[in-house]
């Protein structure tokens, strides 16, 4: 009681009058930015050259008030509290200025749809950014950088990460707050090792006996009894246990020594905003939401937000499990500025201003606001100091610091990568292993996205030596999975049946057998399997002649549903071809309140060689049984001709089963050759492959340009056609020098033919034209006027001139 009488004179802390605070300079530390590693590595990055904010370098007036009240708050805590640890409340930024932890929060609201969520911000502040350890882990930090430089560095302390997180949170309308206490060695140091991946299945539990366990029947033989020896069986639990004993050794971690004062930041989220039904604490190390009662959570210090600072007055020797979070309650939680607003009470405010609002409008009571009584005035906490939180899409792709992460589970580590990282698309590895020192692979296990054989995911099982392969829609064949063993040479396919023109859903082939499973068809087969007198090969089947050469058939079974549109009796349900034994049987479907089917079974006759004809159809070669002994048999015309289309059956099965084979070497044949090409198809959509558009543009571009330049200059040079014929090397031996000199000299000499020949053709065409002249000149003198005789003369000269030249 007298502690929290003591801490009524907190409450009570004078603010700076405001004549003294115009009064007051801002303090500044320009140039006083701290020595130490972090800084000298985060002041090394391309932005740090560019020009900061004033607010990251000064402090308002505001500002300074608010540390006044925060060291005053600090010095009376200390002396109340002199057991506990000093209070996180103004470390240095990355400037080295002074900063209150809660003006660093920047609630941000951002425009991806990723973000909306209070998961899908957790998700990439754990992904986005690495830790950096407490150094010492039992000291709270001295500097607390911007929530704008840690997205830069993508490096963070659990402070950095839980103010960034907190900063995203607030923007995204959630009551979120920092929380400054303690917490597991795992927990701080994000250690994973003892912990079970989330991506495997959980292990299957063993109560007793399931409810889906087969009841046991006591009328059934009972099994003979299998004779070991007692001994044997001792060591073998002995050896067993000690195993197990030795596994719990390894895995059964030292007693920390630091267990209680390890300092850790993370989350809290209060329910009522956004859904949130119960209170929960978000780790932004691993992004993962944990109950209030978690124990890997020890204690709390102290929360706050953009609005205040409350420090924790309950007792925390048995973890957060018996607190609560009601931050209105002045007996378990100290404010910092009593009197300011808490979030709920800017909600009620809110609400109250509107309503008041629709009452003025209603009433028309527009004094209404001034009759209402001045509340007091209280100290705001300031605006905060830094500045918009800016994430680009760019950096929702990369996601991970370098585009990749590793994280080791017990037995496990899991990759992830991103996108367009790798050149086949791998975007997540998780392998799995025997040990716990990870040496020895069990599975591993690789997702890719946006491959060109639509390829999603791969998974190598070493123990049983099979690989599995699953696609998405719309590759070749319509196949979605692929699982085969190596050492069986076996294969099992799962395909899309709905986009199949035979509704193929099932496939898996062997060296001996071939079974398939079918969906929707029209004659309702759901189910065939083929056995083989002869191993399948798969690899060499080019033709139709050459699979039925090698494949040869034992039997073939069919069963099909139910068809309504027929009764019981005549609708076939299975059908056995055995092909070695030359014999076919029909099973037809149960009729109603019958316990046995009809049945028969046809024996083929021989077929035609060249030394005898076919073997004609006989009664005998047909054996019925009919449930119902009043129906009437059927005629042996019918018979033959059921035994005729049975015939004609089997050999379009034979041919089905023959084409299966040779679809599934198909596949393998182009797996093969995907898997020699892999490539990742063009998105313009995505940042990186927007980059790629501009710089392919810009490189053809930069082309064209060079072209043009190079066909200005080609015209220029007289040796270009030349070149050319020689494929335009870029150097030239003596050859090609000697041969190049002799077609120059040809074509000059050709040139000048061509110029004499052009030259005597011209001379020719002028002499004609002037002799002409000259003959109508001597036919018509007689009667010419003078001006006709000068026009004759003047033509004369000019076309002796030209002559002449």
């Amino acid at each position: 009681m007298e502690a929290m009488e003591a801490m009524e004179g907190a409450r009570s802390v004078e603010t700076p009058r405001k004549e003294e605070e115009d009064e007051e300079e801002p303090t500044t530390l320009e140039g006083a930015r701290c020595v130490s590693a972090r800084h000298e590595l985060l002041l090394t990055l391309d932005n740090a050259d560019k020009p900061c904010p004033e607010s990251y370098r000064r402090n308002s007036p505001n500002e300074v008030g608010l540390m006044a009240v925060a060291e005053n708050f600090q010095r009376q805590y200390s002396h109340l509290c002199p057991d506990r640890k000093p209070l996180l409340l103004c470390p240095t930024n990355e400037w080295g200025v002074k900063k209150f932890v809660s003006t660093t929060l920047r609630p941000t609201a951002t425009d991806h749809l990723e973000l909306f969520t209070w998961q899908g911000c957790a998700s990439f502040v754990a992904d986005f950014l690495s830790l950096e350890p407490l150094e010492p882990p039992e000291n709270l930090p001295g500097s607390l950088f911007s929530p704008t430089l840690v997205l830069q560095s993508q490096k963070a302390t659990c402070l950095e990460s839980s103010t960034l997180l907190c900063s995203l949170l607030l923007g995204a309308n959630y009551d979120a707050y920092c929380v400054s206490g303690y917490a597991t060695k795992d927990t701080c140091l994000l250690d994973r090792s003892l912990l079970r991946c989330p991506l495997l299945a959980a292990p299957p539990q063993q109560d007793g006996t399931s409810e889906q366990d087969p009841l046991e029947n006591k009328y059934l033989v009972k099994p003979a009894t299998e004779l070991r020896s007692r001994f044997m069986t001792q060591q073998e639990e002995k050896k067993k246990k000690l195993e197990v004993e030795e596994q719990q050794e390894g895995e059964r971690q030292a007693a920390d020594p630091l267990w209680g004062l390890r300092v850790h930041c993370w989350v809290l989220v209060l329910s009522g905003s956004r859904g949130v039904l119960q209170n929960l604490f978000i780790d932004p190390l691993t992004g993962d939401s944990h109950a209030p009662d978690d124990q890997r959570f020890l204690g709390v210090e102290s929360v706050w937000n953009h609005l205040n600072y409350y420090v924790n007055m309950q007792d925390c020797s048995s973890g957060c499990a018996d607190m609560a979070f009601d931050l209105e309650d002045l007996s378990r939680w100290e404010p910092l500025l009593y009197g300011a607003l808490s979030t709920k009470q800017l909600a009620l405010c809110i609400a109250r201003k509107k309503e008041r609002e629709m009452m003025s409008r209603l009433l028309k009571e527009e004094k209404q606001e001034e009759e209402e009584g001045e509340e007091p005035v209280v100290f705001e906490m300031p605006r905060s100091w830094v500045s918009y939180i800016n994430i680009s899409k760019e950096d929702l792709e990369i996601r991970w610091p370098g585009g990749q992460k590793t994280t080791r589970y017990r037995k496990a580590k899991l990759e992830h990568f991103a996108p367009h990282l790798n050149p086949d698309g791998l975007v997540r590895r998780l392998a799995t292993y025997k040990d716990l020192a990870c040496t020895e692979e069990v599975t591993v296990k690789s997702c890719y996205q946006q491959r060109n054989d639509h390829l999603e995911e791969a998974e190598i099982n070493a123990a049983d030596d099979s690989t599995t392969e699953r696609f998405t829609r719309g590759r070749t064949f319509y196949l979605l999975l692929h699982r085969f063993w190596s050492r069986s040479q076996q294969h099992h396919m799962r395909f899309s049946s709905a986009a199949r023109v035979d509704g193929l859903a099932r496939r898996t082939l062997s060296l001996r057998d071939m079974t398939e499973t079918f969906e929707g068809r029209k004659d309702f087969l759901f189910h065939r399997h083929a056995v083989f007198l002869k191993d399948p090969h798969l690899s060499t089947a080019d033709s139709d002649e050459e699979v039925q050469e090698e494949e040869q058939l034992q039997e073939v079974l069919e069963r099909f549903h139910r068809d309504q549109s027929k009764p019981a009796n005549i609708d076939v349900a299975e059908r056995l071809f055995l092909l070695a034994e030359g014999r076919i049987e029909v099973t037809y479907h149960l009729e109603d309140h019958r316990c046995v089917a009809s049945r028969r079974s046809f024996v083929k006759p021989l077929g035609s060689t060249e030394r005898k004809k076919a073997e004609d159809f006989r009664p005998d070669m047909v054996s019925s049984f009919q449930v119902d002994a009043s129906e009437e048999p059927l005629k042996n015309m019918t018979l033959s001709q059921m035994l005729d289309d049975l015939v004609e059956d089997e050999q379009q099965v034979a041919l089905q089963i023959s084409m299966s084979r040779k679809e599934v070497a198909d596949i393998l044949t182009c797996r093969e050759k995907e898997k020699q090409s892999v490539g990742l198809p063009f998105s313009p959509w995505t940042t990186s492959g927007a980059a790629k558009a501009r710089g392919e543009r810009q490189e053809m571009e930069r082309q064209a340009e060079e072209e043009e330049w190079w066909l200005q200059e080609r015209k220029k040079d007289i040796l270009a056609p030349l070149l050319i014929r020689l494929g335009d090397p870029q150097a030239l031996s003596a050859e090609d020098a000697r041969r190049l000199y002799l077609e120059c000299l040809a074509e000059s000499k050709w040139r000048l033919v061509e110029k004499a020949e052009l030259i005597q053709q011209r001379f020719e065409q002028e002499t004609q034209e002037l002799q002409r002249k000259q003959q109508w000149y001597q036919k018509n003198q007689q009667s010419m006027a003078s001006l006709d005789r000068e026009e004759y003369q003047k033509y004369c000269a000019e076309k002796t001139l030209r002559i002449g030249t």
